[in-house]
C-alpha cells in the first residue's frame, strides 16, 4: 500500500548549483511546478505534510498542505546535506577553486564529504533517522514528506534496496515524487542490518 510520498521541492534560482543549507525562494519556474505536482497528488488522500523548514522545500509544503487542508509538520532534519565550502558553486567554479577536493569527491561519490561540509556518513544517519520517524507515522495515515534530492536518493538506496542511478533517475526533476510503501522500508531496513550482520561476521 502506498502510504509514503517522497516529494523533491520545486525549482530555485540555484538549480544547477551546489545547493544544500543554502536558503533560496522558489523561482518563477518552481511556482508553475506546483499545479503539476498537485495533479500527480490528487489520488492520494493525504491528511499531514511533513517538510524541511528551508524556504524551497516550506513554500512547496504549505502549498500541498493548503490544498488538501493537511497538517502541516516542519523537520530541520529533512534538509538537505550541507556541502560547506561549496554552497552555492557551481562544479566548474568548484574544480577551479579546490581543484584536488574536487578530483578526491568525485573519486569517492558518493561516499563524499566537501570540504566544510556535513559529512556522508552523518548525512546517512540523519536521513535514515528522518525516514524511521516518516515510516512510523506513514503507517497510521498516508502522508508526504517535502524535502530535498540528495536525501531522497539516500532514503531510497539504503532504505529501499534502489540503485543510486535509478534512484537519480526518479529524483533528478524538480517536484518529483516518490510513492513507497512505509512496510516495504521497514522490510529493507532489516535486511540491510542483516546482510551488514553476515558481512561483518564474514570478515571476523
Amino acid at each position: 500500500m502506498t502510504n509514503l510520498l517522497l516529494i523533491r521541492h520545486a525549482e530555485t534560482d540555484m538549480s544547477g548549483r551546489f545547493c544544500g543549507h543554502s536558503d533560496p525562494e522558489l523561482n518563477e519556474r518552481g511556482r508553475a511546478q506546483l499545479g503539476g505536482l498537485l495533479n500527480a497528488l490528487s489520488v492520494h488522500p493525504i491528511r499531514r505534510v511533513y517538510t524541511s523548514d528551508l524556504r524551497r522545500a516550506r513554500y512547496t509544503a504549505e502549498f500541498i498542505a493548503q490544498h488538501f487542508a493537511a497538517e502541516l509538520h516542519v523537520r530541520p532534519g529533512l534538509r538537505e546535506i550541507n556541502f560547506g565550502l561549496w554552497e552555492s558553486l557551481s562544479w566548474n567554479e568548484i574544480e577551479a577553486r579546490y581543484p584536488i577536493e574536487a578530483k578526491k569527491w568525485a573519486a569517492n561519490y558518493p561516499d563524499s564529504t566537501a570540504p566544510g561540509g556535513e559529512s556522508f556518513q552523518q548525512f546517512e544517519s540523519r536521513v535514515r533517522s528522518e525516514i524511521a520517524v516518516l515510516r512510523k507515522e506513514a503507517t497510521k495515515a498516508p502522508l508526504a514528506a517535502v524535502t530535498h534530492a540528495g536525501l531522497i536518493r539516500v532514503a531510497l538506496t539504503k532504505c529501499c534496496g534502489m540503485s543510486d542511478p535509478e534512484a537519480r533517475d526518479r529524483t533528478k526533476a524538480y517536484a518529483a515524487m516518490v510513492a513507497l510503501d512505509a512496510d516495504l522500508i521497514c522490510s529493507m531496513e532489516q535486511l540491510a542490518r542483516a546482510l551488514h550482520s553476515t558481512q561483518k561476521a564474514q570478515v571476523s
